[in-house]
C-alpha cells in the first residue's frame, strides 16, 4: 500500500499512432511494479473511473486509463462525451485493442515497471477488458460484470457489439470476473456459458458471482452499489493483481 500517489493528465500512442488524453496514477516510492490498465465504462472518462486509477496506484502499482473517447469529443465532459460515443454506436473493437496496447507499452515503459501489466473493465469495459486479453500480450485481466462476452445484444441496444465466443480459444491471461447474480446483462446463464467455454479450452480463471447485487454493484455513486459484494470484489481484486503482476 502507497500513501503517497502522483496522478496527472498525459498523452499517450493510441490506436493507428493516435495522440489521446490518459489518466496517471503512481506510487512516488521507487521500485519495480507491475502497471494496470483501466478501461472506463461507457459513461466515459470520469470521475468515478479515476478514483479507481488512484486506487490502484495506492495498491502500489502504476495505472492508467486512457480517454477511449479522444477522437470523438475532445476536452467535452465526461456525460457529452459519452453522449456522442453512444450516437455512433460505441468504440469499434480494434481501436480499442490498440488504444489498451498504447497504455500498457506505456505502463512498461516506465523506469518503475517490472514488465507485467494488467487490465480491468466495468460493464462495457469488462467486455473489453476480455477483448484486450484476447488481443495482446498482457499478464492478467478482470472482467466485473462485462456484457455480451457471451450472449447476444438485444435489437434495441445502442451499441454495435458482437460477443466474443470466437475469440475466447485465444484468451491470452489468466481472467478473474466479478458478476451479480441479479445482473440481466451479464445473465448467470450467459456467465455459465463463459465458464464452460473457457474450461473447455483450458484456460485459467476464477468467477465470483454476488447474491442479490446487480449490475454495477462497484458503483459507489449509484443505487446499484453492493457494500458486500464491492468490499469482497475489491479484495479479490488486490490478491489477483498481486499474484499475477507482482505490486
Amino acid at each position: 500500500m502507497s500513501d503517497s500517489l502522483c496522478a496527472t493528465t498525459v498523452r499517450i500512442t493510441g490506436d493507428g499512432g493516435d495522440e489521446i488524453e490518459a489518466y496517471l496514477a503512481r506510487p512516488q516510492e521507487d521500485g519495480r511494479r507491475g502497471g494496470v490498465v483501466v478501461i472506463h465504462h461507457l459513461p466515459g472518462y470520469d470521475r468515478a473511473t479515476k478514483e479507481m486509477v488512484r486506487r490502484f496506484a495506492e495498491l502500489g502499482y502504476d495505472a492508467i486509463c486512457p480517454n477511449l473517447y479522444s477522437r470523438e469529443a475532445p476536452g467535452a465532459a465526461p456525460d457529452d462525451a459519452a453522449a456522442v460515443a453512444r450516437a455512433n454506436g460505441g468504440i469499434p473493437d480494434a481501436r480499442l485493442v490498440g488504444d489498451v496496447a498504447g497504455a500498457a507499452a506505456y505502463l512498461r515503459a516506465l523506469p518503475t515497471s517490472n514488465g507485467r501489466a494488467g487490465v480491468i473493465g466495468h460493464c462495457s469495459g469488462g467486455r473489453q477488458s476480455v477483448l484486450a486479453a484476447c488481443e495482446l500480450d498482457l499478464d492478467a485481466a478482470v472482467d466485473c460484470y462485462g456484457a455480451f462476452v457471451t450472449g447476444t445484444p438485444p435489437d434495441e441496444f445502442p451499441l454495435k457489439m458482437t460477443n466474443l465466443v470466437d475469440k475466447l480459444p485465444g484468451l491470452r491471461a489468466p481472467l478473474l470476473g466479478l458478476f451479480g447474480e441479479a445482473d440481466r446483462f451479464p445473465s448467470p446463464s450467459e456467465v455459465a456459458e463463459l465458464d464452460q467455454i473457457l474450461s473447455d479450452h483450458g484456460k485459467e480463471f476464477e468467477f465470483h458471482s454476488y447474491e442479490g447485487a446487480g449490475h454495477a454493484f462497484f458503483a459507489v455513486d449509484r443505487p446499484s452499489y453492493n457494500v458486500a459484494a464491492a468490499n469482497d470484489g475489491w479484495e479479490r481484486i488486490a490478491a489477483f493483481f498481486a499474484k499475477h503482476l507482482g505490486a
